[in-house]
């Protein structure tokens, strides 16, 4: 039904030419955003305003400097999000607002302008959800979801965005007073919050990523982080396939064995940010496991993190290794696939039921055993203090204000663009600015410090990568990932019980059955939300 087969003949050719619009209309986004953001990367070339900027950091800013032909300085690449991991370091406050602006006018004029394409996709969606019988595009997407219908993810985001946005200006009002110190009478910016935010932690609790990232080495987190808490679980091992080529030279091959040693599938890594890919992370099945074709699966994670020069290590920050963490959840949802039909295989569930599992993996960064074996000096292999270890997991809900504010602006914002029928759509491409900050007001999530994760100009997962209309999805599956590490905790936590009970009853389903029934199936009753309150800092301020 969804594919039109219910409209008549003259209807039908229409959806047609619509999904076929739509694809074009993607795939030039995309194209566009990519151009736009390998545009506005900062060239610096005064070293003094790097004053602060990791020197891992700083080497690969220079080696991007070179590859894209400037004989002098360095290049601040750009990644998706507004915010940008430079700016948490920077001690320059000139050089911060040049990179915040840089990332958030991405796509708003010049040659790579991104707005005409993304009027026309909005207004094309809608128009196919109309001729399909639906009110809006919003509303279509909702129907082939857990949600059901687009006001249950209103209800599920507006109960949330006004406690957080109140924790949010309680955080902004400690991070101005810490900006007035350094620059008296200076209004809190959003390019001043992430580096705040690290000296306020720093005075805190006496950590910051700057003293954190020598611990957090690529190779360790991966071999003895990622890979280790699978064993452990899933009893998978895995082992580097040298003479596999990937798709490009940067990309690495492992071959994955069961826990009885037979061959599961194959996990290609792709870790380094380049010119040619698109920004962000995220996981691919290039091949779909399925019993009735006799196909193991393939499946890929990338990031996109600076390329250090030859033989220097990648060093993270912690949000890059719950990234990490994070990516090989939707990963390990592919490779323990066992079903008959490729089209039900892994991550082939509901938008709003794909991140949960991936959620669910990010809660071994955490775990005591796992994080003290990969937080290891990469020069010494010292692990880190266990002082260190002990704040890192204490000071879990730091900033939650913020992350939750920045993801429900953007969540809110897709949700805005996606609810208006075809004739609603601005046709002035100058009428998009005005439209997002009306939304956002609307919503009541308009605190200038704190913008959103995605501005309609670059919001690749909403115009490009198949989260139109359902950004919210990550939230949506973080209620049913935060019940779910109860249930793990619950269970005694890190144990090949738990691990082979979760596989058996959801990993290994895929979209083979309805996915609620399989959380039910594990959980033994519906999700509850005060788990997910409880973990951002919420219940209190949402129970009241």
């Amino acid at each position: 039904m969804r594919s039109g087969v219910g409209l008549d003949a003259a209807s039908q050719d229409r959806l047609r030419a619509l999904n076929a619009e739509i694809m074009s209309l993607e795939a030039e986004f995309g194209r566009l955003l990519l151009a736009a953001t390998n545009a506005a990367g900062v060239l610096v070339t005064d070293e003094d305003e790097l004053d602060g900027l990791p020197e891992d950091a700083r080497d690969a800013a220079e080696l991007a400097a070179r590859a894209r032909g400037h004989e002098q300085g360095w290049f601040l690449e750009l990644a998706l999000p507004t915010q940008q991991a430079p700016l948490a370091a920077l001690r320059d406050r000139g050089l911060r607002e040049r990179v915040f602006r840089a990332s958030a006018g991405r796509g708003a004029s010049g040659p790579h302008d991104t707005r005409p394409t993304l009027l026309s996709l909005a207004r094309t969606r809608a128009e196919r959800a109309q001729l399909l019988g639906y009110a809006h595009h919003a509303e279509y997407v909702a129907a082939d979801a857990t949600a059901k219908t687009a006001q249950a993810v209103s209800d599920i985001l507006e109960r949330l965005a006004p406690v957080a946005v109140a924790n949010a200006r309680d955080e902004g009002a400690d991070l101005a007073d810490a900006l007035g110190h350094d620059h008296p009478g200076a209004r809190l910016e959003p390019w001043d919050w992430q580096f705040y935010a690290e000296q306020v932690k720093k005075e805190r609790r006496s950590l910051d990523d700057a003293v954190l990232r020598p611990y957090l080495e690529l190779e360790r987190v991966l071999a003895d982080g990622v890979f280790r808490a699978a064993t452990e679980l899933y009893g998978l091992t895995f082992a580097e396939r040298h003479d596999l080529v990937g798709y490009h030279p940067d990309v690495r091959v492992f071959e994955v064995f069961d826990a009885d040693g037979s061959e599961l599938g194959l996990f290609l890594a792709d870790f380094w940010t380049r010119e040619s890919k698109r920004g962000g992370a995220w996981m691919n099945n290039l091949v779909d496991q399925s019993t009735l074709l006799d196909e193991r699966p393939v499946v890929v994670n990338n990031l996109n993190v600076p390329k250090p020069p030859h033989g220097e290590p990648t060093l993270l920050t912690w949000d890059l290794v719950i990234t990490m963490f994070h990516e090989f959840g939707h990963a390990i949802h592919g490779l323990l696939s066992a079903v008959r039909w490729p089209s039900q295989s892994g991550t082939a569930v509901p938008r709003d039921f794909v991140e949960y599992p991936s959620q669910v993996n990010e809660m071994w960064a955490w775990d005591p055993s796992i994080l003290r074996a990969f937080a290891r000096h990469h020069e010494t292999g010292e692990p880190m203090p266990s002082e260190w270890v002990d704040t890192l997991l204490a000071a879990r809900q730091d900033g939650e204000g913020f992350a939750t504010t920045e993801y429900l602006a953007a969540a809110l914002l897709d949700q805005a663009w996606y609810r208006l029928s075809p004739d609603e759509v601005p046709t002035d491409v100058d009428e998009v600015e005005a439209f997002e900050a009306a939304a956002l007001k609307r919503a009541g999530v308009d605190y200038a410090p704190v913008p959103p994760r995605y501005r309609t100009t670059y919001f690749n997962h909403i115009f490009a990568s198949g989260y139109s209309a359902g950004y919210y999805s990550y939230i949506w599956s973080e209620v049913l990932d935060a019940d779910t590490v109860e249930w793990f905790r619950e269970n005694g936590g890190l144990d090949r019980r738990n691990g082979d009970e979760f596989r058996a009853r959801l990993l290994s389903r895929g979209g083979s059955l309805d996915p609620m029934d399989a959380f039910r199936d594990l959980r033994g009753r519906d999700p509850l939300i005060d788990p997910l309150l409880a973990r951002r800092g919420l219940l209190g301020a949402a129970t009241s």
